[in-house]
């Protein structure tokens, strides 16, 4: 303990005052009783209704208040949540009061491409992120019109702002972005920028064509059909090494050189090391994609929940949308469907003031 290396009095004083003195950390491990109480609310709003370009509106109407489940001394940052319980027959909303420097912020999946670094959706049929190059625009406008502008507002009020990407941490993203081990200087950015320029325009993007020809059994031609042309190849329209390239950050988020840049190949036991060792045990999740990656990659929930109190922000995320031309039903439904076991909030709910002294 920083407290025995310091302290001038002896050692055994000081183990005697540390077990009798009162604690913070101590009071904050106690447990305590959490009275379940749901009261209903009357005349409910709409949830998730402040972006419905980007997600349809939550409506149903049978909606319960409970108490705050997170409640942090000196909080000063105050989440409203709310999940779906079938057995309670309705939504249960709760306040929840976090301690700013205790929070992190986190962005799934924040891929540059078709944003004009380089790393572009390889033609004729190839397919990244949001699987055509239209769709990925589009999610390039969410990005750029609701969390970038989350992210500045809770910068430097939160203890952490995150991205995740796929792969390692390879040289040339490792003097581009801050990692769990490394920040790089100005100058090592600069000559991470130009390495990662050369790489990925250096690159080939040409793919194979549609496939023209299959072959189909007289019994079952439907499963011969799709197990040759399935509605999601990644691989085979993509050229060779497509997936070995240096995904950057996306352009279209403001990034911080202290932001932190978190690569799936390190696991997630090395995530929760780092955002342990960092004194984070809150999450806001944001990012991509809502369906898939936002729930089960190293940074996704099905993870962080286990160690860390963590909220998805429910309109700072898009899920795939296949056969449509709007997220907006798909990332209502599977964030609906995450609620059953995940505290779901918004970004109008989440709200910073300073603690009274």
């Amino acid at each position: 303990m920083s407290f025995l290396r310091r302290s001038p009095v002896p050692v055994a004083f000081a183990c005697l005052w540390l077990l009798l003195a009162p604690h913070p950390l101590v009071a904050a491990d106690a447990p305590r009783t959490y009275t379940n109480t749901l009261t209903p609310i009357l005349a409910p709003k709409p949830l998730l209704a402040d972006h419905p370009e980007w997600v349809e509106p939550i409506r149903e109407t049978n909606r319960w208040e409970a108490p705050p489940i997170v409640l942090d001394p000196d909080a000063d940052l105050h989440v409203r949540a709310w999940r779906w319980s079938y057995n309670a027959r309705g939504i249960i909303e709760m306040n929840n009061h976090l301690r700013a420097r205790q929070t992190a912020i986190i962005m799934v999946h924040p891929w540059g491409i078709d944003d004009g670094q380089g790393w572009n959706t390889p033609e004729p049929a190839g397919v990244a992120d949001f699987c055509t190059p239209e769709k990925n625009h589009l999610a390039a406008r969410h990005t750029r019109g609701v969390i970038d502008p989350f992210l500045k507002a809770q910068r430097g009020r939160v203890g952490a702002v995150l991205y995740s990407l796929p792969g390692e941490c390879d040289p040339i993203r490792r003097k581009l972005y801050r990692s769990f081990t490394q920040n790089p200087g100005a100058d090592e950015r600069k000559a991470g920028a130009a390495e990662l320029d050369a790489k990925l325009r250096g690159f080939n993007y040409r793919g194979q064509p549609l496939v023209s020809t299959l072959t189909l059994s007289r019994e079952q031609p439907v499963a011969d059909y799709f197990r040759q042309f399935p509605g999601l190849d990644a691989n085979r329209y993509n050229n060779p090494d497509f997936w070995k390239l240096p995904i950057p950050v996306t352009r279209d988020v403001t990034l911080h050189p202290d932001d932190v840049v978190i690569y799936d190949a390190e696991g997630y036991p090395a995530l929760r090391a780092f955002l342990r060792a960092n004194g984070i045990r809150h999450v806001l999740l944001t990012g991509y994609a809502t369906d898939m990656c936002f729930a089960r990659t190293c940074a996704g929930y099905e993870n962080l929940a286990k160690d860390f109190n963590t909220f998805l922000v429910g309109d700072a995320t898009l899920a795939t949308f296949p056969a449509h031309v709007t997220p907006r039903f798909a990332t209502s439904a599977h964030i609906a469907f995450a609620s059953l076991n995940q505290l779901v909030t918004q970004i109008s709910w989440i709200k910073y003031e300073p603690a009274r002294k």
